[in-house]
């Protein structure tokens, strides 16, 4: 389920580092239950950063829509619900050799890690979560 967004959280967590942005991305992802991603047509968008193959996700669509410029003008955020994207996602790109970049900015490609990796530092979020409750 999508949170409302205000322009100053939208400005504040833009003026993050990439290692708080990330937080920020775990955080949120866990707390709505939805990863966002890019697609058009053709499927998902990739980008390549740090050599690697990666899928840019976002907590967020309007901070994936402020990513849909030029060449991706014609992709649309897209939400992945938290479960598909460990039962099906993760398993996947792993499989084809796919990074993840978390939360990447027009200017900066975010945190690259794999997507194994990224799906346990959820998994530790939600099980911080559930022992706070």
């Amino acid at each position: 389920m999508t949170y409302t967004l205000t322009p100053e959280e939208y400005q504040a967590t833009l003026a993050l580092d990439a290692d708080q942005r990330y937080e920020h991305f775990l955080q949120q992802v866990v707390e709505n239950k939805e990863v966002w991603i890019l697609k058009d047509d053709e499927g998902c968008m990739l980008l390549t950063a740090d050599g690697d193959d990666c899928i840019p996700v976002w907590p967020h669509p309007d901070y994936a829509k402020a990513w849909a410029v030029d060449d991706w003008s014609k992709s649309q955020p897209f939400a992945i619900p938290l479960q598909v994207w460990f039962d099906r996602w993760v398993k996947g790109m792993a499989e084809d050799g796919i990074a993840v970049a978390v939360f990447p900015l027009q200017d900066e490609a975010g945190v690259i890690e794999e997507s194994a990796d990224v799906a346990a530092s959820l998994q530790k979020k939600i099980a911080k979560k559930a022992r706070k409750q």
